[in-house]
């Protein structure tokens, strides 16, 4: 993700929506250094009481260092202080949960016997840190009060279309028929059964060997539109798509059985472990659908991402859904004040948990809208949401703006919400 198209813009067919542009990135953005003493929240707050079940989440992104390691190739030594780092942050910001990128590109932060350790770690993709960053994190979380939820990527196999750089050992170069090019990136064709086989087995090995409390996807399932461009699954479709009115409805049918196997696998394996998933915030508009939400969003993960978000919570596949509601009160494409009551209705009697995804990264971004210079605009959506009784927590994106808090949105809402300490959601 470096000074890459950052997930949750609403996007047009020509990368733009009501002035906001596809091309803002978090990567490039001025990030200070860590909170001095005195600013900081004492850990626990004044009280050590449980005051209610909420999650309170908090990405760690580790696709082109976004978040950690801060750069490849430090030490084993460095690179555990900068995740145990994080695991602090949290607890001094009295959250409950991290979500730790596992699989960022079709590689791994533990030593998988399907794929390569992941570059970020090394730089070299394939390379032996020399540690167990996954088992260390899901101990280290634990012994803090915090759950870990493992975060992975099923189809992103490189942010480059160039095969021969991914490590020799790669499953995409030892099945070069599994991968297809699309805007400037490399990816496993979801249409291929032996594809989604695969990375469920790679996922699960995970589930397998580490105490990790919840499987987590987020938002890339078939890859965003790029104008102009075609993701080139015709023959897969020919092969595979009878019997489907058209390549989009055997597109959906190929993520629905990507969700649902993969959440029967998880309850085979470990049933205790839950599987939550992070879409982009629109399912579809009410312009196309009189079930979708009133935005006018140029991206739906339905159509675009084939994606049916609602239809997994209605049919009971997830236990939590954790929509990118990543725009502020009031934004005319994707108002936050419209969506967060769709998704409240939409989990309603499903025993599906809602929690919401929170864009703490635009706060302070000079290149996002007004309402993002206001440090108590994220406190304002979580007194929003305290309006809705299905809404049982948030998660922020991501650690590095956690850390650096540029204009002190997260004081504002550790100070309004997070006063004493909150146990996640069983």
């Amino acid at each position: 993700m470096r000074r890459m198209t950052r997930r949750g813009f609403v996007t047009g067919a020509a990368g733009t929506v009501a002035g906001v542009t596809a091309s803002a990135t978090v990567a490039g953005d001025a990030v200070a250094g860590p909170r001095s003493a005195a600013a900081r929240p004492a850990p626990g707050g004044a009280s050590r009481d449980v005051v209610r079940r909420e999650l309170r989440g908090m990405w760690v992104a580790t696709v082109g260092n976004l978040d950690w390691p801060s750069e490849p190739g430090l030490s084993a030594a460095a690179q555990r202080a900068g995740l145990i780092a994080y695991l602090d942050e949290a607890v001094e910001r009295r959250l409950n949960t991290v979500i730790l990128q596992v699989r960022p590109s079709a590689d791994a932060l533990w030593p998988s016997p399907y794929e390569p350790w992941a570059q970020c770690l090394t730089g070299v993709q394939g390379k032996d840190p020399g540690w167990d960053p996954l088992g260390t994190a899901v101990r280290e979380a634990h012994d803090r009060g915090l759950e870990l939820h493992a975060w992975f990527n099923p189809y992103r196999v490189a942010n480059h279309t160039d095969p021969s750089r991914l490590a020799a050992s790669h499953p995409a170069r030892l099945h070069p028929g599994w991968v297809l090019p699309y805007g400037g990136k490399l990816y496993y064709d979801p249409g291929l059964p032996e594809v989604r086989a695969f990375v469920q087995d790679a996922m699960l090995d995970a589930v397998r060997r580490y105490d990790i409390d919840a499987v987590h996807w987020d938002d890339y399932f078939y890859p965003y539109p790029v104008a102009g461009q075609t993701f080139a699954d015709d023959a897969t479709y020919a092969k595979h798509g009878a019997g489907f009115p058209d390549k989009a409805a055997w597109r959906r049918a190929n993520t629905d059985r990507l969700v649902r196997e993969t959440a029967e696998r998880i309850k085979a394996v470990k049933p205790g472990v839950r599987f939550g998933i992070s879409p982009f915030g629109v399912w579809r508009n009410a312009s196309a659908d009189p079930l979708g939400s009133r935005t006018a969003a140029g991206v739906q993960t339905y159509d675009d991402l084939h994606a049916d978000t609602r239809g997994w919570i209605k049919k009971g596949w997830i236990d939590y859904i954790c929509p990118q509601i990543y725009w502020n009160i009031g934004f005319t494409a994707a108002d936050y004040a419209v969506l967060l009551p769709w998704w409240d209705e939409v989990v309603r009697g499903t025993g599906v948990d809602l929690f919401v995804g929170e864009a703490l990264y635009k706060a302070g971004d000079p290149a996002q809208p007004a309402a993002w210079q206001d440090p108590a605009e994220l406190s304002r959506h979580i007194d929003l949401a305290a309006g809705y009784d299905q809404v049982r927590g948030h998660a922020f994106f991501s650690g590095k703006a956690v850390v650096a808090d540029r204009v002190g949105a997260m004081e504002r809402v550790v100070a309004d919400h997070y006063r004493t300490r909150a146990r996640p959601p069983r």
